[in-house]
């Protein structure tokens, strides 16, 4: 197999290829009071339908924002969006602020969260349906974690120099998104490390978990782990133990459909004990392992714009691999916008090197042995002479050691990276990155950490950072849309719910029949 000496030479030839990075952002956030509690107002009406508004929307509750940024081959383009979005959203919001955190505010109860609801649609009930699932089988409080999802695409021009070819097809750039996943398994516990920033937790929330991790409190109530790095990814956050059985494979696209449709259509014993229905009310949309595919718990994960009516998969199935979702990044708490330019360099850097990377096939044992390394990483990642599995052999290296490995080509492919954009950025990230593997605590983790200790409490630095981004955000200029963009695209989004909900010609129960006809719970409506 060609390494990754050879592929990076053959592209240092022509660094040009590496020009056309397709990117977005989708970022999540939880509307609060001025004292830091969950809002209870419902989504605001100026930002228009959470349906169908291309840029705002809801994720599992009505306090639950999310912005989504269209696609650019311009970091600074892209960051000026996402920017203008939460502008926009500031002027809407009163006296409310964002959390910006990954891991959620004062909730009190698990009444304090409204289910997020987008109308009177099939497709729109069905949303909501969804997310009543998820309270049933995990609890709401679990449901409003944050996160940012990274979404990202390789241009053609380097596929084409990958395989060395003039004309690439699209199963081999089905195949090359592949093998980037296998390797973002093995390698990407760096993003937590790195950019991890969920190493405490507000006390109230480990009411609703239930947990046997060795946390220290702080006077406020807040409570910790010394060396975590991100326990929005450990199982406190949103996973699902009945996950752990399946077994999807990331060798093919074939591969990883067929584990992915068994799933939606393997019963559940625990979540058959909810039942769906309560009377005249739904409890969730089927009693498989997963109601649908969104429900699948991944750090990656192969994606394609979907047709209007299509499935995620039968998308994929379809045409392809057209990008990669990577999930596994924390809200950045001391960005306006949740993620800030380093880490998005970084994001480039390490995603083409996983490409250029050479990547055998993958067994479940492996697999398992990878999901480990994330386990240790997210829980105790900053432990100085942390020892990582490299590989079923048992051989073991520490996180540092492993790391600067990986920096030392991920600096070789900056080089290269930096002459196609005609500045020193990606070698220059890659410098701030190992400094990172030298002292734990330069990691985003280890800064807030120290912050949220010296300042006696998560709810201090989080109030504080919260008001410093609405006052920063709301006194800022547009840099690319207007407010007359904004209200324009939020009447049009309520014009489209309208024109969706016009449209139904089903009832609700034969919506449901149809969209789950492939699937054996179908019979049980």
């Amino acid at each position: 197999m060609t390494d990754f000496t050879q592929r990076l030479a053959r592209l240092a030839q022509n660094p040009e290829a590496l020009k056309g990075i397709g990117r977005g952002l989708e970022r999540e956030a939880l509307r609060i009071t001025p004292t830091g509690h969950l809002a209870q107002t419902p989504h605001p009406d100026a930002l228009g339908s959470a349906l169908t508004h291309r840029w705002i929307t809801t994720d599992f509750a009505e306090s639950l924002l999310e912005f989504i940024t269209p696609v650019n081959t311009s970091v600074n383009g892209m960051l000026d969006e996402l920017q203008d979005i939460h502008r926009f959203t500031y002027k809407q919001m009163g006296d409310e602020q964002l959390w910006p955190m990954s891991m959620p505010c004062v909730v009190a109860s698990e009444d304090d969260i409204t289910l997020a609801q987008y109308g009177s649609s099939n497709i729109g009930r069905m949303k909501t349906l969804y997310r009543q699932g998820l309270k049933h089988r995990y609890g709401s409080v679990m449901q409003v974690i944050s996160g940012v999802h990274f979404n990202i695409s390789l241009p053609e021009t380097f596929w084409q120099h990958l395989y060395h070819t003039e004309s690439v097809t699209q199963a081999q750039v089905t195949q090359g998104y592949f093998d980037l996943i296998r390797n973002y398994y093995r390698h990407g516990w760096m993003i937590p490390y790195l950019f991890g920033a969920s190493p405490a937790l507000c006390g109230t929330f480990i009411k609703h978990a239930q947990t046997r991790l060795p946390f220290e409190y702080l006077p406020s109530g807040t409570c910790y782990l010394p060396y975590a790095t991100s326990l929005r990814l450990s199982d406190l956050g949103y996973t699902n133990n009945a996950q752990a059985e399946l077994r999807i494979g990331f060798n093919t696209l074939e591969q990883y459909l067929e584990g992915l449709r068994s799933a939606i259509r393997t019963p559940s014993h625990e979540f058959a004990k909810l039942g769906i229905r309560d009377g005249d009310s739904y409890r969730q949309l089927n009693t498989n392992v997963l109601q649908i595919e969104n429900e699948l718990y991944a750090p990656i994960r192969p994606k394609r714009n979907a047709k209007s009516g299509e499935k995620p998969t039968e998308a994929l199935d379809r045409a392809g691999v057209e990008y990669i979702e990577v999930r596994s990044l924390d809200v950045n708490p001391y960005s306006p916008v949740g993620i800030e330019q380093d880490q998005i360099h970084f994001l480039d850097l390490f995603v083409s090197w996983c490409a250029l990377s050479p990547s055998d096939p993958m067994t479940d044992a492996e697999l398992n042995c990878w999901r480990e390394n994330w386990n240790k990483i997210v829980i105790e990642g900053r432990k100085p002479g942390l020892l990582l599995t490299t590989g079923c052999d048992g051989h073991q290296r520490t996180q540092a050691e492993w790391g600067l490995h990986v920096m030392a080509e991920l600096k070789q492919l900056a080089a290269v990276m930096d002459r196609a954009v005609g500045d020193n950025r990606y070698e220059t990230v890659c410098d701030k990155m190992m400094a990172c593997f030298d002292n734990p605590e330069l990691t985003l983790s280890g800064r807030l950490l120290a912050d949220i200790i010296a300042q006696g409490g998560i709810g201090n630095v989080g109030l504080g950072l919260a008001s410093a981004h609405k006052t920063a955000l709301s006194g800022d200029d547009y840099r690319i849309h207007s407010d007359a963009e904004f209200l324009q695209e939020a009447a049009a989004s309520l014009a489209r719910q309208k024109d969706v909900e016009a449209s139904d010609t089903l009832s609700f129960e034969a919506f449901l029949k149809d969209y789950f006809k492939d699937v054996p719970m179908a019979e049980s409506w």
